[in-house]
């Protein structure tokens, strides 16, 4: 009973400490900060993934990532910029797609980073369409009589000539994606190992809370990985709200819960994956391949940055002056 009292008390004590720096704008200035960003470009040779009618999505996420960090090393010259690859192939010389994952979550892990943005490209299945291209006589035989006397006749009849068309893909926009709800048990074990300058009331020194020690543990780990979500919805916000700002049609923030996405469960920290535009639509695969669409694009995703990162440190959701696409 005085094991479970305690629990509880550490609980609505960590809640407490965790409003009270809610609505303190100056003590979240003091522990908020974005010290480093994990740009993921997805996929890389040998895995391609997404094709268009001359482009791969692998070499479009890599051009659309680096130009990313680009503008945000500009602005942010304080924050440090990884990259979990910066050339057409998988990252760390591996040529399996899911151990290429599995690198890219313990890269942004071991690098303790404080935002994870996983950029992709996306697609849809091939369509077809049955059409009428015209008609044919068939011959076909019947039964006819009993006994003795049956016996197959012949009959003819008239039947459609069927031809099936791809249809083009008209699907265009973004989307971004921030974990699944049912893999929050998989991103609270993930988050639960992560060390802070700091712990999660505020207070001074290292940090570490192992997800497995404790139920207080798994208390301290579970008020992170609210934390780490909303934090996460949050910037998934403002990036979808950038790209409208620029014209991009935006299909909102989405959570995958059919399938996980693996880079967003297994990072110890925000985390989201951004779909830039559908490669399969010419139109759009065009836009994607060309400096404006890139530029575009890499703009957005640093404002939408820039914002999250004052909200965290000021409370404030309105940034006054922020650089524009060139």
């Amino acid at each position: 009973m005085l094991k479970r009292f305690l629990v509880f008390f550490i609980y609505f004590s960590l809640s407490f400490s965790l409003f009270s720096l809610a609505a303190d704008p100056t003590k979240k200035a003091q522990k908020e900060q974005l010290k480093t960003i994990v740009i993921d470009a997805g996929h890389g040779l040998p895995n391609s993934n997404a094709e268009g009618k001359y482009s791969y999505e692998s070499a479009l996420t890599l051009a659309i990532g680096l130009k990313i960090g680009q503008r945000l090393k500009e602005v942010l010259p304080e924050c440090n910029i990884l990259y979990t690859r910066t050339d057409e192939n998988l990252p760390n010389g591996l040529t399996d797609k899911d151990k290429a994952n599995r690198y890219r979550a313990q890269f942004a892990n071991e690098n303790k980073g404080d935002l994870f943005i996983s950029i992709h490209v996306n697609s849809m299945e091939e369509r077809y369409e049955r059409r009428v291209e015209g008609h044919r006589q068939e011959t076909y035989y019947v039964s006819v009589g009993k006994g003795r006397k049956k016996k197959k006749v012949a009959r003819t009849r008239t039947v459609p000539i069927y031809k099936s068309y791809k249809l083009p893909c008209n699907r265009q926009g973004t989307e971004t994606y921030i974990w699944a709800i049912n893999k929050n048990d998989q991103k609270m074990q993930s988050i639960g190992t992560r060390e802070e300058d700091g712990d999660i009331t505020g207070e001074g020194g290292d940090s570490t809370i192992n997800f497995y020690d404790s139920p207080e543990a798994k208390i301290l780990a579970s008020l992170r990985t609210k934390q780490f979500f909303d934090k996460s919805l949050m910037i998934a916000n403002l990036v979808e709200d950038e790209f409208k700002k620029v014209g991009r049609p935006s299909f909102g923030v989405k959570q995958r819960n059919n399938q996980g996405i693996w880079v967003l469960q297994a990072t110890n920290m925000p985390s989201i994956l951004i779909e830039t535009g559908f490669i399969c639509n010419e139109a759009e695969e065009d836009y994607l391949n060309s400096e404006k669409g890139q530029n575009e694009m890499s703009y957005a995703v640093m404002r939408a940055v820039l914002r999250y990162k004052q909200s965290l440190e000021s409370g404030i959701h309105k940034l006054d002056t922020i650089p524009t696409s060139k």
